[in-house]
């Protein structure tokens, strides 16, 4: 008569971090890491049930519909300040005051969370 193989424990570090989950569900890791991870995977049921969620929500995404910019944020994104009321001293960053240079920093931020949502958007559709 056999006993039934208990299955193995790992500690909380053995586990595949989310970033691994994610980068294993897109096919994104280089061969030895995705080795490791399916060897991971068919002993570890916890980490298994990981990458099934990480699959379902990869699908979701894709089936999901088209993501579009409202048009109202064309609009704020229009009536923020392009140049300093210093005149032509605005591209010269040794003369830019306080107030000029958040406004740089804020234009500068919504900038790049517009260009996030672009690629995200590009990328979600490749």
């Amino acid at each position: 008569m056999t006993q039934a193989r208990k299955p193995r424990q790992f500690s909380s570090t053995e586990h595949l971090a989310s970033e691994a989950v994610a980068a294993y569900v897109d096919g994104e890791l280089q061969m030895n890491a995705y080795l490791r991870a399916a060897q991971h995977l068919s002993l570890c049921p916890e980490c298994a049930a990981s990458v099934d969620a990480q699959q379902h929500v990869r699908g979701a995404l894709r089936r999901a519909s088209e993501i579009s910019m409202p048009t109202s944020l064309l609009g704020l994104l229009s009536q923020i300040p392009t140049c300093t009321s210093s005149g032509d001293d605005g591209d010269d960053p040794a003369k830019t005051t306080g107030r000029d240079a958040q406004f740089g920093r804020r234009r500068a931020s919504i900038s790049s969370m517009v260009t996030s949502y672009s690629f995200a958007t590009w990328r979600r559709r490749r």
